[in-house]
């Protein structure tokens, strides 16, 4: 039972890059999905959120307006379409399950390994 995060890359600063996040024995609808990320030398930082049942959408700051969430029930998917790249987006990122809405990564119980996300200025 796990999580898997993909489509993580080397990217140039101002291009794009879509997250995907999939449910390996674990369903994704009726849950809450956050998207963190972590970078070298700093603490885990809360990126996005989705509810299917509180129907919460949430940004951090440092991403509103430029990234997206999105999720698709028929392929047990939570995506994050990052634009406009900074090279401050670099780090890895994970995707994790939670019950309801939280921007603390210590109320998910499921999570997976992350993709890493490498952005050039």
């Amino acid at each position: 039972v796990q999580l898997q995060a993909s489509g993580g890359g080397l990217v140039q600063t101002g291009e794009s890059l879509r997250l995907s996040c999939s449910g390996s024995g674990v369903t994704l609808e009726g849950f809450g999905i956050g998207w963190f990320r972590q970078a070298p030398g700093k603490e885990r930082e809360w990126v996005s959120y989705r509810g299917s049942r509180d129907g919460i959408r949430d940004y951090a700051d440092s991403v509103m307006g430029r990234f997206t969430i999105s999720e698709d029930v028929d392929e047990n998917t939570v995506d994050l379409e990052m634009k406009s790249l900074k090279p401050e987006d670099a780090a890895i990122y994970f995707c994790a399950r939670a019950n309801g809405y939280s921007t603390n990564w210590r109320d998910y119980n499921y999570w997976g390994q992350g993709t890493q996300v490498t952005v050039s200025s």
